[in-house]
Order: C-alpha cells, then structure tokens, then sequence
C-alpha cells in the first residue's frame, strides 16, 4: 500500500514538474540566462582586452589590473574593481540598448486592431435599432 501512495506522489511530482518547466517564460529565462552568461563573457573581453589598455595608455600607460595597495599581509586590488564596474556599465548600456531596439520593433510589428464588427454584434446593432423605431 505504502510503495502505491509513493508510486503515485512521484508520478504526480513528475507530471507537475513537467507542467511547470514546459511554460514557456521557464523555458524563456533560462534561454535569457545562457545568452547572458555568454554576452557577459564578450563584455568582459572587450573591457579587459581592448578598453582597459586604451585607457591606461590616455593614462600614460596605467596598468588598472596591477592597480593595488597592500595592507600588512593583504592585497586590496583596487584596479580590479574598476575594471569589473566599467564591465558592468558596458554591459547595463548594452542591455539598455538592446532592450530600446526590442521595443521598437515589437511596436512596428504590433498588428492593427480592425474596428470591423463581427456578425454578432451587427445583428445585435440592427435588433436594437428595429426596437428603437417600434417603441
């Protein structure tokens, strides 16, 4: 009796389960997540790569990633910091923009709502104004 009840939990578990990753903002996030993961990975070649060395040679050729104070035994890598928060501003621009251009298409391919009346409600129109005249 009792490997039935346990038989029917799971199999319930197992339905709800696949009812719950089957919607499709599940399935939309964790797509979102993947890209994101990947763009972040970009962004952050590009910061450190290309951006960063520009920088520290307008600087005078400032090394940021070697950028740090040492405090006893510690290390407060400072330079560090500021290479990971350019990342994170590129990467809320990119977003933002992104987001702006998605926008903007959706509006343009928004289909037009046609204010031509269904069967019905042109029936129930020419009732009404039959009974309108009788009265």
């Amino acid at each position: 009796m009792k490997k039935k009840n346990s038989l029917k939990t799971l199999t319930k578990e197992v339905s709800e389960f696949k009812t719950f990753i089957s919607r499709g903002n599940v399935v939309d996030m964790a797509v979102g997540v993947i890209i994101g993961g990947a763009f972040g990975k970009i962004v952050s070649s590009l910061v450190n790569d290309i951006l960063m060395p520009l920088i520290g040679v307008l600087l005078g050729g400032l090394d940021f990633s070697s950028l740090s104070i040492k405090i006893g035994d510690a290390s407060l890598k400072y330079g560090s910091f500021i290479q990971t928060i350019i990342d994170f501003m590129i990467i809320s621009i990119s977003i933002f923009v992104m987001i702006k251009l998605f926008e903007r298409f959706k509006k343009k391919e928004e289909p037009k709502v046609s204010e031509k009346k269904n069967e019905e409600v042109l029936l129930l129109e020419e009732i009404r104004d039959l009974l309108k005249k009788k009265n």
